[in-house]
């Protein structure tokens, strides 16, 4: 074992899945500390598997948050549902977020019917437990016990942190004993750049509507720190059509401005550092069809 650890130690990978919007992001940046993924209101906002290390002194749990699973209408989907399925066949337990309700959904049906054929323990977090009448909690859990058999049952609040620690340890339960991956005080294997990128698309989710944020991607082309100086990041906003274009930029620049206004100081923030930040706007038409767009642009399709 390495230094700090022990024969009980446990380490091993868990992939967050289930539908658009439940709260999956939310829930691992609470388990974190650590803002590995940009949350807004509108779904699909996650589009890469992202991974975040938690780490103290009985366990390394590596948490892949991964896009939320739906049917696919563009190549940029097939990416997102490759990077889901390689998380789930990569994880060492899955972590299935669901949310608060009458019954199961019959989307979260259908998703225990895919991840059954990994073979792998499941266990079931049902989210958003402060907005639901607690009576109606005990039904909808022997409703999910009904569908599949799980290795735990966790009811919480991503949002309000609530049994965030019930649900670590139900997930130490189950994780291997071994050797620690990654070293003890490390968060992520991403680098600035990307957390750069998806800031920067977070603030388009934040400010746009209709199908704007939804066809947009961002390319980081310069990153360059500077002594005694900001840091220079210049940044390429690709959207599919001319029309979207006109959006971004709005009447004079203000709406662009405005957004590298709010890009940059989430940006600061997060790398604790001023920047400078240029933001340009391109069109590439059908890039969430297209292979060769989605592979300049970091999306993963191949088999």
């Amino acid at each position: 074992m390495t230094e700090g650890t022990s024969n009980t130690f446990r380490s091993g990978y868990v992939a967050v899945i289930g539908r658009p919007n439940v709260g999956k992001s939310t829930l691992t940046n609470a388990l974190l500390k650590f803002p590995l993924s940009i949350i807004t209101a509108k779904p699909q906002t996650t589009r890469h598997r992202l991974l975040g290390i938690y780490t103290d002194d009985a366990a390394q749990i590596i948490f892949l948050d991964t896009p939320g699973l739906i049917e696919p209408r563009y190549r940029l989907h097939e990416a997102m549902m490759r990077a889901a399925n390689a998380a789930m066949s990569d994880a060492d337990v899955l972590l299935l977020l669901v949310e608060a309700s009458n019954e199961p959904f019959e989307d979260d049906k259908k998703i225990l019917t895919e991840i059954s054929r990994f073979a792998k323990p499941v266990i079931l977090v049902i989210n958003k437990i402060d907005r639901m009448d607690k009576d109606m909690l005990l039904p909808l859990i022997d409703a999910y016990t009904q569908l599949h058999s799980f290795a735990a049952i966790v009811p919480i609040s991503a949002l309000q942190q609530q049994n965030i620690d019930a649900l670590k340890e139900a997930l130490l339960s189950l994780l291997p004993i071994g050797h620690p991956f990654y070293p003890p005080d490390a968060v992520t294997e991403h680098p600035e750049r990307f957390f750069v990128c998806e800031l920067i698309r977070e603030q388009v989710f934040e400010l746009y509507s209709e199908e704007i944020p939804f066809s947009t991607a961002v390319v980081i082309d310069e990153f360059r720190e500077r002594s005694g100086h900001k840091d220079f990041i210049k940044a390429r906003i690709i959207v599919e059509r001319d029309s979207q274009k006109i959006i971004l930029i709005g009447k004079k620049g203000q709406a662009i401005r405005r957004l590298g206004q709010q890009a940059r100081r989430k940006i600061e923030e997060f790398l604790e550092r001023p920047v400078y930040l240029e933001l340009f706007v391109a069109v590439r038409a059908n890039w969430r069809k297209t292979d060769s767009f989605l592979k300049e642009f970091g999306y993963d399709f191949s088999s």
